[in-house]
């Protein structure tokens, strides 16, 4: 259940962070080195949804393309 705490975790804050798209880059990459990998299936799934309509925002996808 600790995972599931980390990915609600990371939503929040790239939540709290996504009026900045510098500091939403770095949330992001954060969360990206600390959530196991069927955790990051659910962020990508839950990031594609969330920048629709924030273009400011879709640049930091690129850190989900590597």
């Amino acid at each position: 259940m600790k995972t599931r705490h980390m990915f609600d975790y990371a939503k929040t804050v790239l939540e709290s962070v996504s009026f900045d798209p510098k500091l939403f880059y770095k949330e992001l990459e954060k969360a990206i080195g600390s959530l196991l990998p069927y955790d990051m299936e659910q962020l990508v799934q839950w990031l594609d949804s969330f920048v629709q309509g924030k273009p400011e925002l879709r640049d930091c996808l690129v850190l989900i393309d590597k």
